[in-house]
């Protein structure tokens, strides 16, 4: 690719940061945009440019929106004593747009990997520790999965519930989700009666 005009391989480049994005995959990306008419190549860039601009990171639950904070924090029906904590925003919008869970979220931003070199100091269990603290929070489900980077996440988390909140009820979603799954990608149904049948955990 050597060879190629340095604005296309400016743009391969880029494209093959992403995840699961080869070389060939982003040259072949990079065709088709040259492919496109202008305008609608200008207007995928100007999205790329809206999505940094407009959207930000929510101080209560850290998920992505809009306003801050987001239409969930901001719900006065929502019950603010059920907090799911979960690893991304992906996972929390699989259990939100199912339309069962009635509760609050919060986001870690990841799952401890320490073969990935992500650690705690990395994701924000500090705050987490900061919601738990003000008082309101009754029970944390934990929304993490059953991979063993989410194990591993789960043990910290209610390593740190049992130490500094012994009053929380802690609980982890229950039946039908497969060892090794990634909570993103399980049906409505599943994540319901996970939700509904949730395990307390000592």
């Amino acid at each position: 690719m050597d060879r190629l005009p340095q604005a296309l391989q400016t743009l391969v480049d880029q494209l093959a940061a992403l995840p699961g994005v080869g070389r060939k995959s982003a040259l072949r990306i990079g065709l088709t945009l040259l492919s496109w008419p202008e305008e609608k190549a200008r207007g995928l860039g100007r999205a790329i440019c809206d999505l940094r601009s407009q959207l930000c990171v929510c101080s209560q639950c850290r998920s992505l929106t809009e306003t801050d904070p987001c239409p969930v924090c901001s719900d006065p029906r929502r019950d603010d004593g059920l907090l799911c904590v979960v690893a991304d925003w992906d996972s929390l919008l699989a259990i939100d747009e199912a339309g069962f869970y009635q509760g609050k979220y919060f986001v870690l931003g990841g799952l401890l990997s320490p073969l990935d070199g992500i650690d705690a100091d990395q994701l924000a269990f500090d705050l987490l520790h900061t919601r738990l603290a003000q008082g309101l929070v009754q029970e944390v489900v934990l929304g993490l999965g059953t991979t063993r980077e989410g194990e591993t996440t789960e043990s910290y988390v209610r390593n740190l519930v049992h130490r500094d909140f012994p009053g929380i009820r802690i609980t982890r979603l229950a039946q039908g989700i497969p060892v090794g799954s990634d909570l993103k990608y399980m049906d409505r149904e599943t994540l319901k009666q996970s939700m509904t049948y949730r395990q307390a955990l000592g």
